[in-house]
C-alpha cells in the first residue's frame, strides 16, 4: 500500500507571513472568554460548506465546518478528522481511517457512515448542479464502510488531485442532509467545528458560539479543548474604507481586506497588528471567452494580451502591495512555473498591429475600433459576490488603458449570483473575471478542463485539443515534476499561444487587528486566514 502523497517543499512558503507587527510575546497566556467581531469584505452566497465557491468565505465556514485532513506548509497532510489514509498501489482506491471521538455539535456520531454519506452526496447531480463538486462525484466508482471508523473510497481512474480534494471536503451532519435549507445552509447544517452557527442576519453579520465538547484540533492548533472566545461575530463591512474606520474606531476588533491605501495605518504601530500573505491557485485573471464575440479571435485576446500593461496599474491602485503574476497558478504552488514571467505586456504596437491584421482597422467617432461597422466592444461580467479587494477599481483601470492604447472598448458588467449562473450556463459573455484557490492542480484543470468534460468554470470555454491530454496527464501520474512539466506545457499553449486568459495579480490576504487581539494566524500552504480556534483577547 502506498502512503500519503507528500508534495516537495517550497522554500517560498516558508514565508507563511510575509509581514507582521507586534507579534505575540512568549510571555503573554492564553485565557478564555471574551466576544469578538471581526469586520468581513465578502458575505457568503450560500452557507452550504461544500456548495459555497468564495474563497473570502472560508474564515466564517471553517469556525463550524471540519475536513478529514490538516496540511503542512510543505503540503503534506496531517490527521484531523481521520487519522490515517492510505492510496492503492493502482493508486484508484483511498482508505480513511477515522478519529473514533468525535461528534457533531448536535451530538450526532461522526463515523464513518457519516463521512460517506458527504461523498455519495457529491454524485447526485441534482445537489452538485452549479458547482465544481460534480467533477469529483462522476470519479468515484464505489464507497464502502467496512467498519465504523473506516471508510474505502475507489475511483473509476487515477486521479491525483483526489486526496487534495477529499482532504478539504467540509462534513456536515446525517441530519444536515435532511434540511429544507440545504443548499442555502444556515444553523440548520451542523458540523464539528470549534464553533456553533447560532444566527444569520442577512447583509449584517453572522454570529459563531464555543462549542464546548470540542477537543479535536489538528496538530496545526496552539492548543486542544475547546475555543478561547465565548463568541464570534463576522460583520459584513464590503466598503474597504469602512472596514478601516471601525477598526480604528473600536467597532469591530479585527479586519480583514485591507487595501493599499489603508495597510500603512496599522503597519508598525502600538495599538494594531498587521498581516498579509499571498494565497495559492489561480491569479485574478481576465478569462476570454473564445466562443462569443469579438474573442472569438485570437488576434483581439492576443492584442488584450500583449498590448495591455498590468504593472503600473497595480502599483497605482494597490501601492505596491499586490504581486503582478504572469502564469496559470500562484508563485507560492510548487506546481508553478516562471518561464513565462516579463515575457508578454506592455506591447501597444505588437497590440494595434494585430487589431489592423484582423480587420479591426477603422475607428468610430468615440475612437473605438470597428469592422464591417460593428464596434469592438468586449463585456466583462463579474460576479457581484467576488467584488473585493478593489478589483472594480482595477477594471476600470483597465477599461480606461483598453480604450485609449488599443481602441477596444471594455464593458464592465457586475451580476448577482443567478445571473453570474445564467451568463456562465449560455456562454454569452466576453470575459469572466476571477480568481480561485484550490491546489494540486486542481485550479488549473477547473479552468481548461473540457466543459463538455466536467470543466465547471472553464470561462474561456476553450475545447482545444492539446489541453487534455495534458490534464489526463497530469491527474494520471503522482510524481509531481511530471505534473509540473504537464502543466507548464498546458500554460504555454493557454497563454503564450491562444491567450486564453490575460493573469493579472495574485490575490492575497491582510489582517489587521487591534493590540489586544492574540492569536491570529494564516492556514498552513494555503495561505489564508485560519479560523478563530486559538484566538484569545488579552482584555475583554
Amino acid at each position: 500500500m502506498k502512503t500519503a502523497i507528500v508534495i516537495p517543499s517550497l522554500s517560498a512558503l516558508a514565508l507563511l507571513i510575509i509581514s507582521a507587527t507586534q507579534p505575540l510575546h512568549a510571555a503573554d497566556k492564553p485565557v478564555e472568554g471574551g466576544d469578538l467581531t471581526w469586520g468581513v469584505e465578502t458575505e457568503p452566497s450560500t452557507l452550504n460548506p461544500q456548495l459555497n465557491g468564495q474563497d473570502k468565505t472560508e474564515l466564517l465556514l471553517r469556525a463550524s465546518y471540519e475536513s478529514l485532513f490538516a496540511r503542512k506548509p510543505d503540503g503534506s497532510y496531517i490527521p484531523w478528522l481521520a487519522k490515517a489514509f492510505k492510496v492503492s498501489d493502482d493508486g484508484k482506491t483511498y482508505t480513511f481511517t477515522l478519529r473514533d471521538d468525535v461528534k457533531f455539535s448536535n451530538g450526532e456520531k461522526f463515523n464513518a457512515a457519516a463521512v460517506a454519506d458527504n461523498f455519495r452526496h457529491l454524485q447526485d447531480p441534482a445537489y452538485t448542479a452549479g458547482s465544481s463538486l460534480s467533477i469529483f462525484g462522476k470519479r468515484i466508482a464505489a464507497i464502502a464502510t467496512p467498519d465504523e471508523n473506516t471508510v474505502v473510497i475507489t475511483l473509476n481512474e487515477v486521479y491525483s488531485p483526489f486526496l487534495s480534494f477529499a482532504g478539504s471536503l467540509k462534513l456536515i451532519s446525517p441530519q444536515s442532509w435532511q434540511s429544507p435549507k440545504l443548499k442555502a445552509g444556515g444553523p440548520e447544517l451542523i458540523g464539528t467545528g470549534p464553533f456553533i452557527l447560532k444566527r444569520y442576519e442577512k447583509g449584517q453579520q453572522i454570529e459563531f458560539v464555543r462549542n464546548p465538547d470540542y477537543h479535536w484540533a489538528s496538530a496545526n492548533a496552539k492548543h486542544q479543548g475547546p475555543a478561547y472566545l465565548n463568541s464570534v461575530t463576522f460583520r459584513f463591512l464590503p466598503e474597504s474604507s469602512v472596514r478601516t474606520g471601525a477598526l480604528l474606531s473600536g467597532q469591530v476588533d479585527v479586519i480583514e481586506g485591507i487595501s493599499g491605501n489603508d495597510a500603512s495605518q496599522f503597519k508598525d504601530t502600538p495599538d494594531f497588528t498587521y498581516q498579509h500573505a499571498l494565497n495559492t491557485g489561480t491569479p485574478y485573471s481576465l478569462f476570454l471567452n473564445v466562443k462569443y464575440g469579438p474573442t472569438q479571435e485570437v488576434n483581439v485576446r492576443q492584442a488584450l494580451l500583449q498590448g495591455l500593461d498590468i504593472g503600473p496599474l497595480l502599483q497605482s491602485i494597490y501601492r505596491g502591495q499586490r504581486t503582478r503574476v504572469w502564469g496559470i497558478t500562484s508563485p507560492l504552488d510548487p506546481l508553478y512555473d516562471n518561464s513565462l514571467e516579463g515575457k508578454y505586456g506592455n506591447n501597444p504596437t505588437l497590440a494595434n498591429k494585430l487589431l489592423d491584421e484582423a480587420g479591426w482597422n477603422t475607428k468610430g467617432s468615440d475612437g473605438i475600433r470597428t469592422k464591417a461597422g460593428q464596434p469592438l466592444t468586449i463585456e466583462i461580467v463579474q460576479a457581484q459576490a467576488t467584488v473585493r479587494d478593489q478589483r472594480d477599481v482595477l477594471l476600470q483601470a483597465l477599461q480606461a488603458q483598453a480604450r485609449q492604447k488599443l481602441g477596444v472598448d471594455l464593458k464592465i458588467r457586475y451580476v448577482d449570483s443567478g445571473t453570474y449562473t445564467e451568463v456562465r450556463n449560455n456562454g454569452k459573455f466576453g470575459s469572466i473575471a476571477n480568481s480561485n484557490t484550490p491546489t494540486d492542480g486542481i485550479d488549473i484543470e477547473n479552468h481548461y478542463l473540457p466543459i463538455n468534460a466536467g470543466g465547471s468554470i472553464n470561462y474561456s470555454r476553450t475545447d482545444d485539443p492539446q489541453l487534455l491530454p495534458l490534464l489526463q496527464g497530469a491527474w494520471q501520474t503522482q510524481d509531481n515534476a511530471k505534473r509540473k512539466a504537464l502543466y507548464a506545457q498546458l500554460q504555454n499553449i493557454a497563454i503564450v499561444q491562444q491567450a486564453l486568459a490575460i493573469p493579472l495579480y495574485e490575490p492575497e490576504d491582510q489582517i489587521a487587528a487591534a493590540s489586544y487581539v492574540h492569536g491570529i494566524s494564516f492556514r498552513p500552504f494555503k495561505q489564508m486566514p485560519e479560523n478563530t480556534y486559538d484566538v484569545w483577547l488579552s482584555k475583554h
